[in-house]
């Protein structure tokens, strides 16, 4: 609608919430009603289209400290004090506008699904959120050109991926793809943002924001920017000491030194050979971290089981449980 009566409108009433709801009580319910009614999960209702969009407005002013001071204002005067779209014929760039936008065409708004894979539905946390929202200003009224409404996709990329930097193809839903580059060192639930593939608006295009999960390996586990790893040594090394080598996450292999006497569970550490990324515009590397697996063999020869007996004859004054019984004492 080109122009609104907010003196007819009950904004509070159609959230849900007082009237000196907070700005979180606010954000909470809508994001609860936008996605009870969102399109995606009511395709065809037309009910629920214009509860959404009634959800939205009610939002994009409540949300606001300006507006939400005006309209209380407004009907607080009870007068037929009317909203404007903005100048010119039918008050361009008013509300309908800009649903229109979002569910007539455009370049395929939050229904688009991208990822490879299918859809895998609409991250209402941010599809509303930032320049791509429905509230600020610029939205209504006869200010700014509205910048278009950022979308949101996910994908999953595999673990070397997430350290090396890799890019994926999102198919949107007329067939075209987005190149999205991952950079190197990304971690689960962080996001890459493309700008100018969101919903087009007359102020310009919004972005896409691009949720990353990363598959786990076999091998490496990544802690933070940390990689750990668990190496296996066998029982002469770990009593008489070596150095071995380690493969890292980078296909490198390092030489790490394990010293005489080491234990199982001795965490041994690589500087600089951890995860790799920019931060800043500066390089930031963690480390590797190697825990020590000491392997007790269970198939032995004639040959060695006399030798461990002869070990233990050779050692048999060394008691590694002395003292035990006193550690126990409750």
């Amino acid at each position: 609608m080109a122009s609104q009566d907010w003196i007819d409108k009950d904004f509070y009433a159609i959230l849900g919430v007082s009237r000196d709801a907070s700005e979180e009580d606010v954000k909470k319910a809508y994001r609860k009603l936008a996605r009870k009614h969102h399109p995606d999960k009511n395709p065809g209702d037309e009910a629920a289209e214009q509860k959404f969009k009634d959800v939205a407005e009610a939002h994009s002013v409540l949300a606001d400290k300006e507006q939400r001071e005006q309209y209380d204002a407004v009907r607080a005067m009870g007068s037929g004090a009317r909203f404007s779209g903005g100048p010119g014929p039918g008050g361009g760039g008013g509300f309908e506008d800009l649903f229109g936008n979002l569910f007539n065409g455009g370049s395929g708004g939050s229904r688009g699904g991208f990822g490879r894979g299918g859809a895998n539905g609409p991250d209402l946390s941010d599809l509303f959120g930032g320049a791509g929202g429905f509230g600020g200003s610029g939205r209504f009224g006869g200010g700014a050109p509205a910048k278009g409404a950022d979308r949101t996709a996910r994908t999953t990329i595999s673990f070397g991926g997430a350290i090396r930097g890799t890019t994926v193809g999102l198919r949107e839903p007329d067939g075209g793809v987005i190149d999205v580059r991952i950079p190197a060192g990304i971690r689960t639930g962080q996001k890459v943002r493309v700008k100018g593939k969101g919903q087009r608006g007359s102020g310009g295009a919004g972005d896409l924001l691009v949720e990353v999960a990363v598959s786990g390996h076999k091998f490496f586990e990544r802690e933070g920017d940390d990689i750990r790893i668990h190496l296996p040594v066998a029982f002469d090394e770990a009593a008489l000491g070596t150095t071995v080598a380690v493969p890292t996450v980078h296909g490198e292999k390092v030489n790490i030194k394990i010293p005489a006497g080491v234990t199982s569970g001795r965490v041994l550490r690589l500087k600089g050979h951890g995860v790799r990324r920019k931060e800043k515009g500066r390089e930031v590397a963690g480390d590797m971290l190697v825990t020590v697996e000491v392997q007790v063999p269970k198939d032995l020869s004639d040959e060695a089981v006399q030798a461990v007996k002869a070990y233990a004859e050779a050692t048999k004054g060394l008691d590694p449980r002395k003292g035990l019984e006193a550690k126990a004492v409750l």
